[in-house]
């Protein structure tokens, strides 16, 4: 399938990949059709989905299973009256049900807004108003039915609900019921353009409301590179991404490149994550490829791993936040394998890896995807140089690359802000060394200045994850009259120091990241706390620890 959108599928080095990496875009690409029922046609047998969950269910789907389901899921919602460019929020975990409902939706040429099932009333009202949400598809579970419910009077450009799962309740629509009984789905005409919504995320923030992100029918094309290229896939590959799928991280992992190249998806559904299931399902199911955010990593490093045969496992990458050097270090001993770092956004596809050709720079994110003409900037706006920190950016003054956002919907302003002279800005801020790898460095928000130093949160926190007390932890800065900003961490603490929590521990930190790091980086402030504040996504909610601290 890679084949038929590229002009050359395989390359020797970085810099054949970098000269020569072209995607043909067809017109009116559609994922559904082009990808999805391309597959049915030509090999309706091929395993697209292997699904289990935590209860010992067990479900194979092939490409023909998710066209049929699919379609019937498609002609159900044109019986509710859904539509070309109507929006769909679908709330539904890592239920099997979602692959059948987006790719429905892309079918009938609908929006498909992805969302989390820890979204509350608020949140639910919030995004209901905000993109004139017309469905929604949620799990039939009665926390989310509750939720759902008490939103639904303030949410008056909602005309239908659908649950998928055992608990329907009267003024819902019973997803199975309803495709089951579904008319032999015929397929619209002008279903849509390269230019229409497909995909609308709202992303998760650390400050303010959420943004409404929205991408176009050629968004999934940009994830080439991801399946192919990142995650090193093929036909006979077998790929887990660890992400709910409310999150952008999972049609990243779960949908778009990997099916493009021919990969099977493995979704494990589960409640909660327990490192010792994890390793349990690659070694039970012979999982070949795997992706996961760094705390997953860092939590498997510390199971026993000598107790799983894991030697079908040949290819591990990661994304999300910064991979903290010790964490990659430990694993590579651990398994052999070389974990393999990405960076991108919910408004674009994967910006910076690190490729089956490159060798990993332990904490570096990699070097950019040909895909995108990446640069950094300095606050005036000029090239910053090697070593030197800059925002990351992505320059748009030769074409509008595959993947890039359209913008944040319904409003303008802050697409400007963020997009314009031919530019895409990321906040993100970086470094790059003499051999072209980035390195992070954190948001724009998040730097620290001190005494005149400006401290990157990422290089504090990696120093103080290579102690064995510290599991996770948060770098912020908090006021200081003599200095401006002090660093100050807040640790979660492995449960063999947990109580030991106190001034001597604090010290003893302080001292060894004086030795691992430049001494002026260390941080005055120490907090020891049970959890760190995180986004619906898993990212650390920087921002509140510092509005604690004003």
């Amino acid at each position: 399938m890679v084949e038929k959108y590229l002009r050359k599928t395989h390359f020797d080095s970085y810099e054949d990949f970098k000269n020569n990496y072209q995607v043909n875009v067809p017109e009116n690409f559609n994922f559904a059709y082009d990808v999805v029922d391309d597959w049915a046609q030509k090999e309706p047998n091929k395993r697209a989905l292997c699904w289990t969950n935590d209860k010992g269910e067990h479900i194979d789907f092939s490409f023909a299973d998710i066209k049929k389901y699919s379609d019937q899921t498609a002609s159900y919602f044109q019986s509710l009256g859904i539509g070309k460019g109507d929006m769909v929020m679908l709330i539904l975990k890592r239920r099997y049900e979602f692959w059948f409902s987006i790719i429905a939706l892309h079918k009938i040429g609908a929006v498909a807004i992805p969302a989390t099932n820890l979204l509350t009333e608020k949140d639910i009202i919030y995004r209901c108003n905000a993109a004139t949400i017309k469905a929604i598809v949620a799990v039939g579970e009665q926390v989310v039915i509750d939720h759902v419910n008490k939103a639904l009077p303030d949410s008056p450009s909602v005309k239908n609900v659908i649950s998928v799962g055992e608990i329907v309740p009267e003024s819902w629509g019973d997803f199975h019921a309803g495709i089951k009984a579904a008319k032999p789905f015929v397929r619209p005409e002008n279903v849509n353009t390269n230019d229409d919504i497909s995909l609308l995320y709202f992303t998760s923030g650390t400050t303010g409301n959420p943004k409404m992100v929205i991408h176009d029918y050629n968004y999934p094309l940009g994830h080439i590179v991801t399946g192919s290229y990142w995650h090193n896939l093929h036909e006979d590959s077998l790929h887990l991404t660890v992400a709910d799928t409310g999150w952008g991280k999972a049609v990243w992992g779960k949908l778009y490149g990997q099916w493009i190249a021919g990969a099977s998806v493995f979704v494990y559904d589960h409640e909660k994550f327990t490192p010792a299931d994890m390793l349990l399902m690659i070694e039970r199911y012979k999982i070949t490829s795997f992706c996961a955010p760094p705390t997953v990593f860092r939590f498997m490093i510390r199971e026993d791993l000598t107790q799983y045969d894991l030697s079908s496992l040949k290819y591990c990458t990661i994304a999300g936040e910064a991979l903290n050097p010790s964490v990659y270090k430990q694993f590579y001993e651990l398994t052999g394998i070389k974990l393999r770092e990405g960076f991108g956004q919910t408004e674009t596809t994967l910006t910076v890896l690190t490729t089956p050709w490159i060798e990993p720079k332990p904490g570096s994110m990699g070097i950019p995807s040909p895909q995108y003409d990446v640069d950094l900037l300095r606050a005036d706006g000029t090239p910053a140089e090697d070593g030197e920190h800059g925002e990351i950016v992505v320059r748009t003054d030769k074409g509008k690359p595959l993947g890039l956002f359209m913008g944040y919907y319904r409003d303008e302003e802050l697409t400007k802000t963020a997009y314009h002279d031919n530019i895409y800005y990321t906040g993100d801020v970086a470094w790059r060394d003499e051999d072209g790898y980035y390195w992070f460095v954190g948001r724009n928000d998040d730097v620290i200045k001190s005494s005149g130093y400006r401290i990157g949160p990422f290089e504090v926190e990696s120093a103080l994850m290579t102690h064995p007390a510290v599991v996770e932890c948060a770098i912020t800065g908090v006021p200081d009259e003599i200095r401006g900003q002090v660093v100050k961490a807040t640790i979660v603490l492995s449960k063999e120091y947990k109580d030991k929590a106190g001034d001597d521990l604090k010290k003893e930190i302080q001292n060894f990241v004086k030795k691992v790091t430049a001494p002026y980086k260390y941080p005055r402030v120490i907090d020891f706390v049970e959890e760190l504040p995180k986004t619906i996504s898993g990212k650390i909610r920087r921002v509140e620890i510092r509005e604690k601290d004003n």
